[in-house]
Parts: structure tokens; sequence; C-alpha cells
């Protein structure tokens, strides 16, 4: 009897021994592969695509998954969770454009895709994608953006400094750490305003539907001033508008065919 049970232990123990060799076998043969591996379905809640010297190249999320802004590597500015979509980095690790998407009908008073409160019933929704100027932000725009029916349509392309916006959101940072209400609103507001004449974002050119539902391209000035209008407005009049430095139209042309 004693000599069946010691057989038996020896043979447990190699047993035991042979499955804990060929399980790490099989494991690092999986983690070493370098054929595809081909799924027909997948399920996931975010997928990261990473350069050899693991910067991200491309980050595929949901929005608890999302990332937040990333510069050369290292987060900053806010945390992720709030940009369902896909983000693009640069060679340095950068984020440098994306593609987001939302939309929710109101059910409680708070809508998911604001987080602020709103009417029961009503919707919001928005789609956009942006590329972004080096180690700066967004300077070509494909939008969607639809408040329960206020909508807007198009492409944007905008004017930006040529700083850092790494150093930019350090600097009001530091700014909305000032207790001094007074004295922080005071440095927010120059922080906000032009560095060398120019502001930190001016569009220059809009391209789409406006909430008027105006067909409109709109042109402006390095601040970000409309100087010239082309449109066909909600009622399918064509007009051309020249505007001065304040906004005012001092000139417009029509189609004076019309109605004839």
């Amino acid at each position: 009897m004693a000599t069946d049970l010691e057989r038996d232990v020896r043979f447990l123990k190699r047993y035991a021994v042979a499955m804990t060799a060929f399980a790490v076998v099989a494991t690092t043969g999986a983690f070493t592969r370098r054929g595809p591996t081909k799924f027909t379905e997948i399920d996931v809640e975010r997928i990261n695509v990473v350069e050899p010297d693991g910067h991200y190249r491309m980050v595929i999320a949901n929005r608890p998954r999302s990332i937040g802004p990333v510069y050369k590597g290292e987060s900053f500015g806010y945390p992720g969770g709030t940009r369902p979509g896909i983000i693009f980095f640069n060679d340095e690790g950068t984020e440098n454009g994306g593609l987001t998407f939302t939309g929710s009908t109101c059910r409680d008073s708070t809508s998911v895709t604001t987080g602020r409160r709103c009417a029961a019933g009503t919707y919001s929704a928005s789609t956009h994608m942006s590329f972004d100027q080096f180690n700066q932000d967004q300077v070509l725009n494909f939008d969607y953006g639809d408040d329960n029916g206020r909508r807007v349509v198009g492409v944007s392309v905008n004017d930006r400094p040529n700083l850092d916006i790494h150093d930019l959101v350090l600097e009001r940072d530091s700014i909305m750490k000032m207790r001094d209400t007074t004295a922080r609103r005071a440095a927010l507001a120059t922080w906000q305003g032009p560095r060398n004449g120019q502001p930190l974002v001016a569009q220059r050119l809009f391209i789409g539907r406006d909430v008027e539902r105006s067909a409109i391209v709109n042109l402006r000035d390095p601040n970000g001033r409309p100087r010239l209008r082309l449109l066909v407005d909600s009622l399918g009049t064509p007009r051309i508008e020249f505007l001065d430095e304040a906004g005012r139209v001092t000139r417009a042309l029509t189609d004076t065919t019309r109605g004839r």
C-alpha cells in the first residue's frame, strides 16, 4: 500500500511539473507569435496602437476609457473619460487630432453628452474630426453640432500662434490656483488675450450650414472678425456681404433678377 501511494505521489508530481512547463511554453508562444491573429468579432472598450518605444500612435476608446490630452508621452491638461472615439498622435507621442462623436436624448434633466442640465425629451449630438497644429491645437475641423434642432454643419480653418500648448496649459493651471479671485480673473483675461498681436485662436474660414439654415462661406481677418460672406439664406436668397472691423455690412450684392 505504501509503495503504491509513493508511486502515485511521484506520478502526480511529474504530471504537475509537465503541465506547468506546457502552460509556460504555450503562454510564451502566444505572446511571442509574430504572425497576425485573426478575429471574426471582438468586443473591446479600448485599443492602443503604439510605436516600438511605447508612444501612442492611435487610441480607440469608449467614453469611460477614453484618453485625455497627451504631450510627448505625458498626460496633461485634464483626465480622460470624456472623448469617445479615436485620438491620433504624432511621431513624438503628442496628440495631433482625432475623431469624436456623441448623441443622446435628455431623459432625467442631465445630458449624457454634455453633462449639463437639459429639458426632458430634448437631444444633443455632435461629430467632430480635427487636425492639430504641431504642438498646438485644432486648425482644421469637420463638425456637426446639433442642440435639439439648432444645427451647424461645416468645415472650418483656424489660425493659432506658434506657442507650445503644453506651456500654455501649465500657465493657465497656475493661474487657476491663485486664491485672490480678482487677481485670478485679471491674470486669466491676460492669458486669454492676444500674444504679439495674435489671438490664441482665430477662425479664418467656415464653409457649411449655420443655425439660421443658410448655406454660407464666411471669411475672417487674422483677428477672427468676419469680413466677407457669401451665402444663400433659408428662403433661397443669394447674397454677398462685405463687413467692416465692427461686423457691420458695408456693402451687399444681391440677385437683382429675382422676382422679375
